[in-house]
C-alpha cells in the first residue's frame, strides 16, 4: 500500500494508472466474445495496423489518435467481411494484414523519422507516453465503450453463442458484429500508448481465459475477467515501478501468473469432483 501511496504522488502515474484501468477493462470484456467466437488473435492484428497507422501519421505530421482511430476500425471491418464470406480463414486474414501493416509501418519509419522515441512508445509501450490530453480522450472513449457493453450486453451475449438463433429472434447479428468490431478497435488504439502494439492484444486475451479456468456461465466470466484485468494491471504497474522493469510486460507476466494460478485452481476442484 505504501509504494502505491508513493507511485500515486507523480501526476504521470496516475494518468497512467487511470488510463490503463480503465482500457484493461474494456479490453477484458470485449475479449470474452472474441475468445469465444474464435477471433482471439484480432487483437495483435489490429494493432500491428495501428501501428502501421501511426507510424504514417507521424512522419505525415498528422494527429496519430486521429489517423489510426478510423484506420483500425476501417481493418476490423474489412478482417470481419473476410472471414464471414467464407474466402479466407480468420487466423490467415489476420496474419496477412497484421504482417502487412506492420511491414508498411517499418517502412514508412525507416524511410522517414527513423526509430524515434515516439514510435518506440507506440510499439513497445511505455508508461511517460500518456499526456493529460491522451488521459481525457481515453477516459471519454472508454466509458462509450463500456456504456455500450453494458447497454448491449443481452444482444452480445445472444450472437456470441448462437448466430442463427439470434436471427431468428429478430437480432442484427451484422450490426453487433460491427459494434463489437468498433469497440474493440478503438480500445486496441487506446491502449497501445501504455502496453504497445507488440503487448496489447494480452489486455483481450488473458483476463477471458483466465476466468474460463474457473467459471462457467457468460456474466461470471465477463466480471472476473474485468477484475482479473483491473487486478493485473495494478500489480504489473506496481511491479514495474518497484524493479525498474517495462510496464507492459510487466503487466502481462501478472496476467500469465494469475491465468497459471486460476489454472491450479480448476485442476484441484478437478481432484476434489
Amino acid at each position: 500500500m505504501r509504494v502505491i501511496v508513493e507511485m500515486l504522488s507523480y501526476p504521470f502515474l496516475v494518468r497512467a494508472f487511470v488510463g490503463g484501468i480503465f482500457v484493461s477493462l474494456c479490453a477484458s470484456l470485449l475479449g470474452v466474445s472474441l475468445v469465444l467466437k474464435r477471433y482471439s488473435m484480432i487483437g495483435d492484428g489490429l494493432s500491428h495496423v495501428s501501428f502501421g497507422a501511426l507510424s504514417v501519421a507521424i512522419a505525415a505530421g498528422w494527429s496519430p489518435l486521429a489517423v489510426s482511430i478510423p484506420v483500425v476500425v476501417l481493418a476490423a471491418f474489412f478482417l470481419l467481411r473476410i472471414t464471414e464470406n467464407g474466402k479466407l480463414k480468420s487466423d490467415a486474414a489476420i496474419a496477412m494484414i497484421s504482417a502487412s501493416a506492420l511491414a508498411i509501418g517499418i517502412l514508412v519509419t525507416s524511410m522517414t523519422t527513423g526509430m524515434t522515441t515516439d514510435i518506440s512508445s507506440y510499439m513497445f509501450g511505455s508508461i511517460l507516453a500518456m499526456r493529460p490530453a491522451d488521459l481525457v480522450l481515453s477516459l471519454i472513449l472508454s466509458a462509450v465503450v463500456l456504456g455500450l457493453f453494458v447497454f448491449c450486453y443481452h444482444k452480445v451475449f445472444a450472437v456470441t453463442f448462437d448466430e442463427n438463433f439470434a436471427r431468428a429472434t429478430g437480432v442484427r447479428v451484422d450490426f453487433y458484429h460491427g459494434l463489437i468490431a468498433i469497440l474493440t478497435a478503438v480500445t486496441i488504439v487506446l491502449g497501445m500508448r501504455m502496453m504497445g502494439a507488440m503487448l496489447i492484444s494480452s489486455l483481450v486475451i488473458f483476463p477471458a481465459l483466465t476466468s474460463m479456468r474457473v467459471w462457467k456461465s457468460f456474466r461470471a466470466v465477463v466480471i472476473s475477467s474485468g477484475l482479473v484485468s483491473m487486478v493485473c494491471f495494478i500489480i504489473g504497474m506496481t511491479v514495474s515501478y518497484t524493479l525498474s522493469t517495462p510496464a507492459g510486460a510487466s503487466v502481462v507476466v501478472a496476467n500469465l501468473l494469475c491465468f497459471l494460478l486460476f489454472s491450479a485452481w480448476q485442476a484441484v476442484g478437478r481432484l476434489r469432483g
